[in-house]
C-alpha cells in the first residue's frame, strides 16, 4: 500500500513531521491491493484513513502485517483479546488474516478506515458512469454482525 505521492505508507506514519512528531492532520489516503476485504472494498479503491482514531470489534483497520512488518494490510478488527486483534478479510476464501498469523498486537494498529473512493473504470457508457457516481465515495462503516458470528460458534 502506497500513498499518492509513491513513498510507503508507513513511511508517512512513522515519520510525521521533520521532528518525529505525529503528523499535524491524522487523516491520509491508502490504495487496496489484492481481494481480501472483497465486496467492501475491491483492488484499487482509494481510502481515506484516520490515524490514531479509536477502534472498535467491526472497524476496517490499516495494520502492519505481524510476520512481514513492512507489509500494511486492510482487515476488519473482529475481537480484541490481551492487548491484541483478531482480523479477518471480508472475502472468506482469500488468505492473509488471523486464520494464518493469529492475532494481531494493537502497536501494530496505525489507522481507522473511514471512507472509500471508487476510481472510475474504463467503461465509459452511460449506465456504467450513472452506476460509479451513485457509489464512488461511501463511509467504511463498521459491521457488527461479523464478530456477533464468531461469537457464537
Amino acid at each position: 500500500m502506497t500513498t499518492q505521492d509513491g513513498r510507503p505508507q508507513e513511511e508517512r506514519v512513522a515519520r510525521g513531521g521533520r521532528d518525529g512528531r505525529e503528523p499535524r492532520v491524522p487523516l491520509g489516503l491508502a490504495e487496496v491491493t489484492g481481494p481480501s476485504m472483497y465486496p467492501t472494498l475491491r483492488h484499487g479503491d482509494q481510502l481515506l484513513v484516520h490515524y490514531g482514531a479509536p477502534v472498535k470489534a467491526g472497524d476496517v483497520a490499516v495494520l502492519r502485517h505481524p510476520l512481514q512488518q513492512d507489509l500494511l494490510i486492510v482487515k476488519r478488527l473482529v475481537e480484541r483479546k490481551d492487548g491484541a486483534w483478531w482480523v479477518l478479510g471480508d472475502n472468506p476464501g482469500a488468505e492473509g488474516d488471523s486464520r494464518v498469523f493469529g492475532l494481531v498486537p494493537e502497536d501494530l494498529l496505525l489507522a481507522r478506515v473511514r471512507a472509500r473512493y471508487r476510481p472510475l473504470g474504463d467503461q465509459r457508457s452511460a449506465r456504467a458512469v450513472l452506476s460509479w457516481l451513485l457509489s464512488a465515495l461511501r463511509p467504511v462503516s463498521p459491521d457488527r454482525s461479523v464478530s456477533r458470528r464468531l461469537r457464537a460458534r
